[in-house]
């Protein structure tokens, strides 16, 4: 799969219906996929595997994340873009 067909995938998938999670994950996706080790990547993967609720949560900083890499990774998307 080419790494364009790749990423359209990765944003469908990334889709959540919520514009704030939305918001996020489309700024990641302009701004820290594309430099990410796949490593990294992955993390950001396991990330959509989460549930909308706790990923809001975890967003918008009302709960804390006890996954280190997925709360490393959530903290620097919150910085993307700004």
């Amino acid at each position: 799969m080419s790494e364009e067909a790749e990423l359209k995938r990765i944003r469908w998938r990334s889709r959540r219906g919520m514009r704030e999670l939305d918001q996020v994950f489309d700024r990641y996706l302009e701004h820290g996929w594309p430099q990410d080790s796949e490593a990294q990547r992955a993390v950001f993967l396991r990330l959509l595997d989460c549930e909308d609720d706790k990923l809001w949560r975890w967003i918008m900083g009302y709960e804390d994340c006890s996954d280190a890499e997925l709360a490393g990774l959530i903290e620097r998307m919150r910085t993307l873009g700004h």
